[in-house]
């Protein structure tokens, strides 16, 4: 029998740095946390969707990274839920398993145009601007006199201004 509880987390974004966090702090029992992503590098959409001047934004990431320096956290970086590893493979080896993935598709709007070539999601754009890995190959004319950006949020704007 473990003298402390081994978690797994899937997915190393904010939700999941969160959760790692919150048990490695709390002192009733000794928790070790085993963090895994996709990608090779953690802190999801906050280093890959967030615009690089919002530096007040992604100053988060020195929240997370004091929590990596638990030495009750290891991160596995390039390691994918449903194809490297499996539910069934996680529970013979960790007491629990906390599911901290994002989305990984955009939600189309339904209006005509959307498909059009030129057309291309926030989440594309931002993550091409960003450098993500999934999007590096991506390529976008921005030649345009003129674009359109549906939205008031934050991206639209960060997407308006490029």
């Amino acid at each position: 029998m473990n003298q402390y509880w081994k978690i797994a987390v899937i997915g190393s974004g904010p939700a999941g740095f969160y959760a790692a966090g919150e048990l490695l702090r709390q002192k009733s029992w000794e928790i070790k946390v085993d963090m895994f992503e996709r990608l090779p590098t953690p802190f999801g959409l906050v280093r890959g969707g967030v615009a690089p001047d919002h530096q007040k934004i992604k100053s988060v990431q020195k929240i997370y990274t004091r929590i990596a320096e638990n030495e009750n956290y290891r991160f596995f970086g390039n390691v994918e839920f449903g194809r490297d590893i499996y539910r069934a493979d996680l529970m013979e080896i960790y007491d629990a398993v906390i599911y901290s993935v994002g989305s990984p598709t955009d939600r189309k709007l339904g209006i005509g145009g959307e498909n059009l070539s030129g057309s291309h999601s926030a989440t594309e754009f931002v993550a091409w601007y960003n450098g993500h890995p999934d999007f590096c190959d991506y390529k976008f004319d921005l030649s345009a006199r003129n674009a359109f950006v549906i939205g008031i949020g934050n991206v639209a704007l960060d997407v308006a201004r490029v």
